[in-house]
């Protein structure tokens, strides 16, 4: 790896004696890299990532897709891709990591984890196509950005994938990335549904927040290859945070009102098309 200059600096040879996929190792790969502070100035194009770690054009392609897909990086047609730096908002239609938002803002962001137990809980299990006794690992934490809070993140997952997580310090990572570490995958598509509310007394504790002060309520269910892996409850300070629809030449991304009692209990969906 000597072309490129700046770009091969700091990059890992991937492994391609073993099972795992060029295109996930590149994507990781690639997180490493800006986690570390890399490409501030320009991310690499398709070309460059293909001559310095020695791929195909279509698992570059894919690799950035899917830093894409959870709002990483941007593409736009004529400028090329780029590292998204946008401060706590996040585009409609991608699966956003709050973890990576706020530390691409160049904010530390950490965690109070409030429970990390297995429990049942027959909503969140329905949610994930579980019978409603079936053991879930809850975690419970309030997010920070710098010193003050910004979000109550409620998840549930299914046991008998998620049990390595008990062990897990979430006081500063992300959920995706230590469930990559623990089963090797993290969640590549699912629905999330967006609505404003007033917090009840607890959560305005909790959030530092007074009463009267609108929050973001999130439901988010999350999904590896058509396989739910995540139920989750968030509520985000409406001060802090902006959902952001983002219509860019060549994606697509959409609201979709929900009617009650009409079509049943689907929510509104935020789409992307990502091929």
């Amino acid at each position: 790896m000597t072309s490129h200059g700046v770009f091969t600096t700091g990059a890992l040879d991937l492994d391609r004696d073993g099972g795992e996929p060029l295109w996930a190792q590149l994507e990781r790969e690639l997180r490493r890299r800006m986690e570390a502070g890399h490409f501030a100035e320009r991310f690499p194009t398709d070309r460059e990532l293909m001559e310095i770690y020695a791929v195909s054009r279509h698992t570059a392609r894919h690799a950035v897709a899917q830093l894409g897909a959870d709002g990483i990086v941007r593409r736009a047609r004529g400028v090329g891709t780029s590292v998204d730096r946008r401060t706590f908002e996040r585009s409609l239609g991608s699966l956003y990591s709050l973890f990576q938002v706020v530390e691409e803002s160049g904010v530390t962001q950490h965690s109070d984890i409030v429970s990390l137990e297995v429990v049942q809980h027959p909503e969140a299990a329905e949610r994930l196509g579980l019978p409603p006794d079936a053991e879930l690992v809850f975690l419970d934490r309030v997010r920070y950005a710098g010193s003050e809070p910004l979000a109550i993140d409620q998840v549930w997952l299914p046991a008998h994938i998620a049990r390595p997580l008990l062990d897990a310090d979430f006081t500063h990572t992300s959920l995706y990335n230590e469930l990559e570490r623990a089963i090797g995958r993290r969640p590549n598509e699912g629905w999330e549904q967006i609505h404003p509310a007033i917090p009840d007394e607890v959560a305005r504790a909790r959030l530092g927040i007074d009463a009267g002060e609108a929050v973001f309520s999130i439901e988010r269910l999350g999904t590896c290859s058509g396989e739910p892996v995540e139920w989750r409850v968030t509520t985000i300070r409406g001060d802090r945070f902006t959902f952001v629809a983002d219509w860019t030449a060549g994606q697509r991304n959409e609201l979709r009102l929900q009617m009650s009692g009409i079509g049943g209990d689907e929510p509104a969906r935020h789409g992307g098309d990502r091929s």
